[in-house]
């Protein structure tokens, strides 16, 4: 399919800067066989006793890190762990930075250019590995928004806690699962109270996935890799929902890829450990899947794409109209919809 299919025109003005308080307080578009304007607290109400939600329990590194070489500011956002020193990093000024040259971030933390890559990325090595240097990017670094967030430099204090779900708890991401930005603590136990169950996922989300689409046809896009596991617990606990008529609801884009990674042609999931580039397009058949809770995604993005592999290119785009004209805020901070598959 052309790219182009997936556009659509959306006002800045409605990119969300920060999340909403109290973040069930957001709206949602439920996309059935109608438009229905709703709330996200509003979900047990949506759901049936013996559904399931998938939910991503990664947790998100402050890997946005300011430093200087010479006169030069340079901005390094990391994003892909390749040892325990040494990480590949997207660089603004790149093109001041030579293998062998040095990165001050801190008196006390640098890292030298170890190699270049053909993608335009960096990789780079710290005077630190492991918890050490987990802890430094604790100190110096900053949580790496998306480029629609605008921010000053060193970023802004409340995305410590704003970038990162009540689920939280496997570190290892670059971006946020931010479906999961809208839960609450009350909104939980009335998912519980309401007879719908919970299981957790990991899948490490990497900042490629706001890089663009950069080709014209999506046959010709190569997705970025992501490490994730479905453990055998998880498996069988939504097996066993499945069989028993329940729905798997998932909670973001990042569940459903792990998921679909994982499932059998006939559907039965299985336990799954090591890294998905699974590109959904529309004419992809779900397997793992009954229905789809997520935000509202940019254009030409490979996440709009699995949205309308999932619920249908034309109706998404109704979807998203609909939601335009009645301000929704969009992306990582904004509202989100309930998506029914699209009948075939």
């Amino acid at each position: 399919m052309r790219v182009d299919d997936f556009d659509f025109p959306l006002p800045r003005r409605l990119i969300a800067p920060h999340p909403i308080e109290p973040r069930d307080a957001a709206r949602l578009l439920v996309v059935g066989s109608a438009l229905v304007d709703r709330q996200v607290r509003d979900l047990p109400k949506l759901l049936r006793r013996g559904d399931i939600l998938i939910v991503n329990d990664t947790r998100v590194i402050p890997t946005r890190l300011y430093g200087r070489r010479g006169s030069a500011a340079i901005e390094a956002t990391l994003h892909r762990r390749e040892s325990p020193a040494r990480w590949r990093a997207f660089v603004k000024n790149a093109r001041r930075l030579k293998v062998g040259d040095r990165i001050e971030f801190a008196a006390d933390f640098s890292a030298g250019v170890a190699a270049r890559h053909a993608e335009g990325d960096l990789s780079l090595d710290f005077d630190f590995s492991d918890a050490d240097l987990r802890a430094a990017l604790e100190r110096y670094g900053a949580m790496p928004l998306p480029p629609y967030i605008r921010r000053s430099r060193g970023g802004d204090p409340r995305d410590r806690t704003d970038y990162q779900t009540i689920f939280a708890i496997n570190e290892g991401a670059v971006a946020a699962p931010t479906a999961g930005l809208h839960f609450t603590s009350p909104l939980l136990d009335a998912l519980e109270s309401a007879g719908v169950a919970r299981v957790a996922v990991t899948l490490h989300v990497g900042a490629g996935t706001f890089l663009p689409v950069k080709v014209d046809d999506t046959a010709e896009h190569k997705m970025h890799g992501e490490w994730g596991t479905v453990s055998a617990e998880a498996a069988a606990k939504l097996n066993a929902v499945r069989c028993a008529g329940g729905r798997i609801v998932a909670v973001g884009t990042t569940a459903v890829r792990l998921l679909e990674s994982a499932a059998r042609p006939g559907g039965e999931i299985e336990p799954f450990e090591g890294e998905t580039e699974l590109f959904i397009t529309p004419g992809y058949r779900f397997r793992a899947i009954d229905m789809l809770f997520t935000n509202f995604h940019l254009p030409r993005s490979t996440l709009f794409m699995l949205v309308s592999a999932f619920a249908g290119l034309g109706r998404m785009k109704r979807a998203y109209a609909h939601a335009v004209e009645r301000d929704y805020r969009f992306f990582s901070y904004g509202d989100a919809c309930l998506l029914f598959p699209e009948v075939r």
